[in-house]
């Protein structure tokens, strides 16, 4: 399968959502601990906890993925998620690559001992 056919294939519904509303890929925040149940619910699943992200088509939560394991994910089975669900994870996936090497980076400079000499 070539990488077009590979994307036509999960962007389909995506573009069939977006085209008549809006789609917003955004982080949950506490207004959104309701929905995030309600779609666990319909998905027979968790809800995602931590970082979440969600996909909001007009208006209302379709799908949500755990940023810091995006292996739990939830989506309204009723509707065209597919797309958005490999969508989510793959941006928490890049999101969770960021923050590992974000983390590597040391929090202060080290100790060269040329500032101290440049102040006396």
């Amino acid at each position: 399968m070539s990488a077009t056919n590979f994307i036509k294939r999960f962007a389909g519904p995506i573009e069939a959502a977006a085209s008549s509303t809006a789609l917003t890929l955004r982080y949950a925040d506490a207004g959104d601990v309701a929905a995030l149940d309600r779609l666990a619910q319909l998905d027979s699943s968790h809800a995602p906890r931590g970082v979440v992200l969600v996909a909001e088509v007009g208006g209302e939560l379709w799908a949500a993925v755990s940023v810091d394991d995006p292996r739990v994910a939830v989506a309204d089975p009723f509707r065209p998620t597919d797309g958005l669900v490999a969508l989510l994870v793959e941006r928490a996936r890049q999101l969770h690559r960021s923050d590992r090497r974000r983390r590597r980076l040391p929090l202060v400079w080290p100790d060269a001992g040329w500032d101290r000499a440049a102040l006396n």
